[in-house]
Order: structure tokens, then C-alpha cells, then sequence
């Protein structure tokens, strides 16, 4: 297997995790996304940043960009078709760990 290396994430991101409302009291199979995942995403379709430059703003080729945005939708496609409960995993120390306990929305007790 390939060494991954570190990507750069430059947002605050915390972790938390996101369930669907009906399931509240269940204990349901979850999903992992890292920090590094949600930076693919908010580079491209909150600051509508193209590959190319999101690619590099993270320190990847664009080719690995791609994959990684790819993957990350696959993975909370999967969650919200199937119920799963959506993991938000901070690894870039740039922020402490909350870990609230949200259904889809900002939680009450951040």
C-alpha cells in the first residue's frame, strides 16, 4: 500500500457527527469523514475553487484531488441512501474536539 501523505487543510473544521432523526436513539453503522475529505469539498463547491488550484492549495495533483473528491461523495451517498450515521474526523490539530451529537443540524450543546 502507498504512503498518503498529509494533506493541507486550511479551515477550522471540528468534529461532530450528523444521524437522521428517526434513527436518534439507535446505535447505527457509521462513516468516517476526515478533515482532509471535507476541505475537498468546501474548496470546490463552497469556494468554488476548480481542481487544478484546490489541488494544489491541498498540496496533491489533481489527479488525487479527484479521487479524493469522488470518494468522499461516494461515502455520504452511501450514508444518506442507507441511514448510516456521518462521522466528522478532525486530524489536522487545527482545532479542539467538540464532538457534539447533531441530526443533521448545529447542535444545542456546542
Amino acid at each position: 500500500m502507498r504512503y498518503r501523505c498529509r494533506r493541507n487543510v486550511s479551515y477550522p473544521f471540528v468534529n461532530r457527527e450528523y444521524r437522521p432523526r428517526r434513527f436518534k436513539n439507535r446505535v447505527l453503522e457509521s462513516i468516517q469523514i476526515t478533515d482532509e475529505e471535507l476541505e475537498t469539498l468546501r474548496l470546490r463547491y463552497i469556494e468554488d475553487i476548480n481542481q487544478r488550484e484546490a489541488a494544489e492549495m491541498m498540496g496533491i495533483s489533481q489527479s488525487q484531488y479527484q479521487r479524493d473528491i469522488s470518494g468522499v461523495i461516494r461515502k455520504i451517498t452511501e450514508a444518506l441512501i442507507s441511514g448510516h450515521q456521518i462521522n466528522l474526523v478532525v486530524k489536522s490539530g487545527l482545532t479542539e474536539d467538540l464532538s457534539p451529537g447533531s441530526e443533521f443540524s448545529e447542535s444545542p450543546d456546542e
